[in-house]
């Protein structure tokens, strides 16, 4: 099968989020060879939900074909991975006997630079754009996955196309590369982190902090993307498991930092 630039961001990904993992886990005193068994339990666990969460999105291709919607190269939703990876990479920090919440702090800025590495991935297949735009930032992808065609953007998106898009470019219209924007919001969320990290406290926090900042990332450019999952009025599926996400992390923001206020008065 061919090698495609997809696959090979996707792999940099993995080794980018690996390396800065081994750092932090030597960092912090622990064996820093620990990350490869955390980047294995991620491999396994991002690409078959990132999959599984596919799947489930088009449950009614499963009838018909399902070989082609399971085993095809394409179709791997990022939450469906995360969410999956998650679970495994909790179990592999348990079955080691990491510190839990110092481990995910270590994660977090991983999580932030392995998501723009891989999102580069997206831009050069032309997989993962935007609505229709005139704007200087706008790009078509006449090889895109799918090509940004006229005819596939308003029957596969139901996004009508401005005639005068049409009149100025043709058939292929340029669209918001919102693959770049993600790579330049993760991007500036990882050197946050990775500034901040050594100022935290409270362990746990970290990740807590790159759950709402890289939720609120993914839940406003979800607006600009083209997609066929507006279950929810103008809100997509994504956008509705970016509230729940970023809810979780300013609860346990907001815990940790109740914790913290009440340990110097009972130390009192």
């Amino acid at each position: 099968m061919p090698i495609t630039s997809f696959g090979v961001f996707m792999l940099l990904a993995f080794l980018t989020g690996g390396w800065i993992i081994r750092s932090e886990l030597e960092r912090m005193g622990e064996d820093p060879e620990r990350a490869w068994d955390l980047v294995f339990m991620g491999v396994v666990g991002g690409i078959l939900g990132a999959k599984g969460y596919y799947v489930l999105l088009n449950y009614e291709r499963l009838a018909s074909d399902p070989a082609a919607l399971i085993f095809s190269r394409g179709g791997l939703v990022w939450y469906g991975g995360f969410l999956l990876a998650t679970a495994l990479v909790i179990w592999e920090i348990r079955r080691r006997r990491l510190p839990l919440r110092r481990t995910a702090d270590a994660i977090a800025p991983a999580l932030a630079l392995g998501y723009a590495v891989g999102r580069m991935g997206c831009f050069l297949v032309g997989d993962d754009w935007g609505r229709p735009t005139d704007s200087i930032f706008g790009i078509a992808f006449p090889r895109g996955a799918p090509p940004t065609r006229v005819d596939i953007i308003e029957r596969d998106f139901g996004i009508s196309v401005d005639p005068e898009l049409i009149e100025k470019y043709g058939q292929i219209v340029p669209v918001h590369p919102t693959q770049l924007y993600e790579v330049g919001i993760s991007t500036l969320i990882f050197f946050f982190l990775w500034r901040v990290r050594q100022n935290q406290n409270s362990p746990g926090r970290l990740f807590m902090l790159w759950l709402v900042m890289a939720s609120g990332e993914r839940f406003l450019v979800e607006f600009l993307r083209a997609k066929d999952d507006r279950f929810f009025g103008i809100l997509t599926l994504a956008q509705l498991v970016s509230l729940a996400i970023a809810a979780v992390g300013l609860v346990g923001i907001v815990r940790m930092k109740s914790a913290n206020r009440s340990e110097p008065a009972r130390s009192s």
